[in-house]
């Protein structure tokens, strides 16, 4: 199987995995050699943390297992992302993260990315995506206004120091990610929460 693997990543854009493990309360990062990524099993123990790279578009897993509070984070990209999963175990507290960046002074907020979610047996307490839109930016800090003139040694009075400039509106947040479904039909729809809207707008300065 190794060997197979090797010679498919060779001729193609895709990578394969015996088993890949995150440890609790670390954090791990799938390869970005590959745009096209297969795994046999996938475990994140408790508190761990599972980062998906811009570049790939296509993670296949045979086994998946979150632990509690395990964390699937999707890098934002305005390439969609494919996640299939043939089982899946996922401890309470897990989530699928999908979120965009919030935005910088530089740098506008990103949406969320657009993510289609295959699961084919799944076993969980609840199904968590968060594919919320980044918050925007907050808006630059107005001038400050100038000095008045000093009044006179003996008579006068001081001038009247000038008003500060108006600091400038903060910046919109950007729009949650377009998310798709697809799990077994005997799965409680009330145990579905799926969180896709847009980030909210940076603080006027």
């Amino acid at each position: 199987m190794r060997k197979l693997c090797l010679l498919a990543a060779l001729v193609s854009p895709l990578a394969c995995a015996q088993v890949v493990s995150v440890e609790t309360n670390s954090l791990m990062r799938l390869p970005n050699t590959a745009s096209t990524l297969h795994l046999e099993r996938l475990e994140v123990a408790d508190y761990g943390t599972l980062l998906i790279p811009s570049n790939v578009t296509e993670v296949s897993v045979d086994q998946l297992h979150l632990g509690r509070e395990a964390r699937i984070a999707i890098v934002p990209s305005d390439q969609a992302l494919a996640l299939k999963i043939s089982r899946a175990q996922l401890s309470e507290g897990s989530q699928i993260t999908a979120r965009g960046a919030p935005g910088t002074y530089l740098k506008a907020a990103r949406s969320g990315r657009n993510l289609t979610l295959q699961i084919k047996t799944l076993a969980a307490p609840q199904l968590s995506v968060d594919a919320r839109g980044g918050a925007g930016a907050p808006g630059f800090v107005g001038l400050d206004g100038a000095h008045g003139q000093a009044p006179g040694c003996t008579w006068g009075q001081a001038g009247r120091g000038a008003d500060g400039s108006n600091g400038s509106d903060g910046q919109p947040g950007a729009p949650g990610a377009l998310v798709r479904l697809e799990v077994p039909r005997d799965y409680p729809v009330e145990q579905i929460k799926v969180q896709v809207a847009g980030g909210a707008g940076g603080l006027a300065g």
